[in-house]
């Protein structure tokens, strides 16, 4: 089979498309048609690298809107040894990352906590059975929340002095962690808090030791999502177990 374009015709097919590819090429690259401008002009040099600092301020549209010229290379200015910090914004730490493993930052619900104040408390321990609650063992709080609420992680307090919903931690206590003042007492006043254990023996064995504990609050600036649950009962609203 013969070739459709004889050899004559082939320089000038190959120059056409040529042609057409520059055209296509200046069209989607405006720069590039400035950068091979200044090339025919400076044959023989090599092309500058511009700085964004060389540029007029509030201008940097200038390096794709008209003819590059010769500039100081930017490795050169003073701007890029300040840029090279931000090479490594990628391998520093998050924010949440570091709040982590921060301290004095904590989580619960999912959210940050940062410390509030501290309190000297005396701190008991009780259990959910009639050992400790007597005729008010039924696995409710106070505050109308299950004994199971929080893994069983939560204390009795005082509410004059630590509402429902306090957050607070107790150095010795589930691992020093974020719980929920969720219950009261008779003998709860003051300075007092009774942390809850499963058994009626692990509460024994805490005893009663004087400590200073943390209060929490929310550290991303969004309310506090503790919503009481109350019975119809009026008990409820009373105090559930007798206290140790």
């Amino acid at each position: 089979m013969s070739p459709s374009t004889t050899p004559a015709l082939l320089p000038r097919v190959q120059r056409r498309n040529r042609l057409i590819l520059a055209m296509a090429l200046a069209a989607m690259v405006p720069g590039l048609g400035y950068a091979g401008q200044w090339l025919f002009q400076n044959s023989g040099s090599t092309l500058p690298l511009v700085a964004m600092d060389e540029l007029p301020a509030g201008n940097h549209s200038l390096l794709w809107t008209s003819p590059m010229s010769p500039a100081v290379p930017a490795l050169h200015t003073p701007s890029a040894v300040t840029l090279v910090p931000a090479l490594k914004i990628s391998e520093e730490t998050s924010a949440s990352e570091q709040a982590s493993v921060d301290e004095n930052v904590r989580w619960f619900n999912g959210r940050p906590m940062r410390p509030a104040r501290t309190l000297m408390m005396t701190v008991t321990a009780y259990s959910p059975d009639e050992q400790s609650c007597g005729d008010s063992a039924d696995g409710i709080t106070a505050s109308g929340y299950s004994v199971f609420t929080n893994g069983m992680k939560l204390a009795a307090a005082d509410t004059q002095l630590l509402p429902f919903g306090s957050l607070i931690s107790v150095p010795g206590y589930d691992e020093g962690n974020v719980i929920p003042v969720l219950d009261r007492g008779g003998k709860i006043k003051g300075h007092r808090l009774d942390m809850l254990y499963p058994t009626h023996d692990q509460a024994v064995q805490w005893g009663s030791q004087r400590l200073e504990i943390t209060v929490w609050e929310y550290a991303d600036g969004q309310p506090h999502d503790y919503q009481p649950i109350y019975h119809a009962d009026s008990s409820i609203n009373g105090d559930r177990k007798i206290g140790s």
